[in-house]
């Protein structure tokens, strides 16, 4: 039987009681970057997790111990799921983390009840390029939004229905697009089949 500190190698995530360090110091770079992406100030994200300022200062340098219960609170505040950060992509070789992202190293994303699914294609949400491959289940769909920057994308399986302001869209794949992200936009699927998009967005607004 394995031991718990094995395990928690095996997810990259340090349990209570294992200090942050060797292998295990990329969850606290991940808060980080993500909490930049999402605009939340270090105050803001400490106030929602019910931790001190200083605590995930340390976390996210990988100066302190991260018990999951933890980990989960600051997960919920930055609106991911906490298996976010027990992907396979940090366990690649050092000479590949940064610049490349192997087919079973994706990280992934469900957002819940909305039957759309991400997978990050880019190394990370540091750079100013953002990838996703988006799967977008029978009658999914986005609703409106809109934020900072630009996006383009490429329909690779079935059919997607997209707005951009008050245009609207039905692309099929081989299809491609390209607007600012400013403007309100919305997509869903009509089809009766998953439909797989690639989107580049940037700045990086995961």
């Amino acid at each position: 039987m394995k031991s718990a500190q094995a395990k928690a190698r095996q997810l990259n995530v340090v349990p209570e009681g294992i200090d942050a360090a060797g292998d295990e110091t990329f969850i606290g770079e991940q808060i980080r970057a993500l909490r930049r992406i999402k605009g939340f100030t270090i105050q803001q994200v400490a106030d929602g997790a019910g931790i001190s300022t200083g605590y995930l200062s340390q976390i996210e340098r990988n100066r302190s111990k991260l018990p999951i219960g933890v980990l989960k609170k600051i997960a919920n505040m930055l609106g991911v799921q906490i298996s976010w950060f027990f992907q396979p992509e940090t366990l690649g070789p050092p000479e590949e983390r940064d610049l490349i992202v192997r087919a079973g190293r994706r990280r992934k994303m469900s957002f819940t009840g909305t039957g759309i699914s991400e997978e990050l294609l880019s190394p990370n949400l540091l750079g100013p390029i953002e990838l996703l491959l988006s799967t977008i289940d029978p009658q999914a769909d986005s609703d409106f939004y809109s934020h900072d920057g630009a996006e383009a994308g490429l329909v690779i399986e079935g059919v997607l229905d997209l707005w951009i302001g008050e245009k609207s869209f039905r692309l099929e794949a081989g299809d491609s697009f390209s607007f600012s992200s400013t403007e309100v936009h919305r997509c869903a699927n009509p089809g009766t089949i998953p439909t797989k998009v690639v989107w580049v967005i940037t700045p990086p607004h995961y």
